[in-house]
């Protein structure tokens, strides 16, 4: 499982670091085109958008693998005894992986299904909306393996 982890999260980190750069790129050529060429590309607000939501949910899965880079109040969880603290750590990490399988896999499957089957497509780009929302399932399905990493880290400390 260490393995997987570890191999996940410099995927993750590659694909993050991917995406950024095409980001600043397509802003940037954004900005030439409006100012230096006169004329405003089409493609590039919908691909800084939709670049933007891949980003920001890849993200987030990536830094709740991360448990030192999540933003967390854990004042009262650190007043807790060790064997306390363990056992909430461990009801949380529940709760997170609860709450990916029910909202960002089941009901982020149910969105890129609907949109796929309703054939919905990007206006500049022509992408089937489908494949932009993808990413949310997929990030829940990462959510809920940091998650089962963190409670079976858990058990051996």
């Amino acid at each position: 499982m260490e393995k997987t982890y570890r191999f996940l999260n410099t995927a993750i980190e590659w694909l993050l670091v991917t995406i950024f750069s095409l980001l600043v790129l397509d802003v940037v050529w954004q900005v030439i085109s409006r100012y230096v060429v006169g004329k405003s590309s089409s493609f590039t607000e919908e691909f800084a958008r939709f670049a933007l939501i891949w980003l920001t949910v890849l993200g987030a899965a990536y830094i709740n693998g991360q448990k030192e880079g999540h933003l967390s109040m854990d004042f009262l969880l650190s007043k807790l005894p060790e064997t306390k603290r363990h056992g909430r750590q461990k009801v949380i990490q529940v709760i997170m992986a609860i709450f990916a399988l029910i909202i960002m896999v089941i009901g982020g499957g149910n969105l890129v299904y609907t949109t796929l089957s309703l054939g919905q497509i990007s206006s500049a780009l022509n992408v089937p909306l489908g494949y932009v929302y993808a990413i949310v399932p997929l990030s829940g399905m990462v959510i809920i393996f940091f998650a089962i990493y963190n409670i079976k880290k858990l058990n051996f400390q």
